[in-house]
């Protein structure tokens, strides 16, 4: 038990080493990009726990440099991979952590966003270059749950906001700063629904879901299935819920996503250039609570509201 305390807590300051090295790199970048000590340090903080609270009104907008853009999009996307990666890299492991299917997955979908957006907003932007590097932005801000940005999506058209709310649910890596369903539980849950239908189609057919190399075993596959329906459940309810202040259902919808993914923004009334603050006390509560949910994961949650939890500890 010792030596297995003893790993843990050497396995934690590496960790802890890694976030600490990533964010004095990004610090030291955007003061090479002019910012001032002060803003570099709050941005860091906030693109390393991937909080996005922007020191200024209009974010990162602000700075107006594509610089900056680029350095925090590297480093949103940075601190959205699994730092388990980090770590193998680190012990020489480099081209195991390049193997990861999580992460090949979680930069696929980057770059799909990243430049299905910025043709559909080509149009808005003239230039392919600049609707590179503002979809870009977006797309990292928001898959990575930080929630930083700089350009008013609200202007976009209608497929890359949609694509934008899709990326509020898909989240980051397992093991990152980032919130949402994470990428390995979306990988699960789309092989766990093929191998069903493989098996409608070929009853007799033993087929596995295997992730990582691995076989997922079925109970952590029933698992996954049962925490995106108390997921979604979750989120219907707050939605109906936030509903009753009868705001439209674009500013309704995206406000639960937002928060319940831990993303900051979302359209229309609470996008890049709004907030939440017309909603009702009653709809802040829900949404309060929406956060904390997508934070500290729904199971734990709901367990610190179960009577049974309660009653077992009266017991003790």
């Amino acid at each position: 038990m010792g030596k297995l305390v003893s790993k843990l807590r050497s396995t934690a300051k590496i960790l802890y080493g890694i976030y600490v090295v990533l964010t004095l790199i990004q610090v030291a970048l955007l003061c090479a990009g002019g910012l001032p000590l002060f803003d570099s340090l709050l941005t860091s903080f906030g693109t390393a726990g991937t909080g996005g609270f922007g020191i200024k009104n209009s974010s990162i907008a602000f700075y107006d440099s594509a610089y900056v853009d680029m350095v925090v999009s590297v480093f949103m996307l940075l601190f959205g991979v699994n730092f388990n990666l980090f770590y193998l890299a680190l012990a020489g492991q480099i081209g195991r952590a390049l193997k990861s299917e999580e992460l090949r997955a979680y930069l696929g979908i980057v770059a799909v966003a990243t430049l299905l957006i910025a043709f559909n907003t080509l149009p808005y932007y003239k230039k392919f270059s600049t609707a590179l590097r503002y979809s870009l932005f977006q797309v990292s801000s928001i898959i990575t749950t930080t929630g930083f940005s700089t350009a008013n999506y609200d202007l976009w058209p209608g497929f890359s906001q949609c694509i934008l709310v899709l990326l509020m649910f898909i989240g980051a890596c397992a093991g990152s700063t980032g919130g949402g369903l994470k990428i390995s539980r979306i990988i699960i849950l789309f092989r766990g629904a093929k191998r069903e239908i493989s098996r409608m189609i070929h009853p007799r057919a033993v087929s596995a879901v295997r992730f990582e190399g691995r076989v997922v075993e079925n109970d952590t596959v029933q698992k996954v299935f049962i925490y995106f329906i108390t997921f979604m459940a979750l989120f219907a309810g707050s939605v109906l819920l936030v509903s009753l202040n009868e705001f439209d259902f674009t500013s309704t919808f995206t406000a639960v996503a937002a928060c319940i993914n831990n993303i900051g923004p979302g359209l229309n009334m609470v996008g890049a250039t709004g907030n939440f603050s017309q909603f009702s006390v009653f709809s802040k509560l829900i949404l309060s609570l929406d956060m904390l949910v997508g934070r500290l994961e729904i199971f734990p949650m709901l367990m610190l509201f179960s009577p049974a939890v309660w009653r077992l500890r009266s017991k003790e």
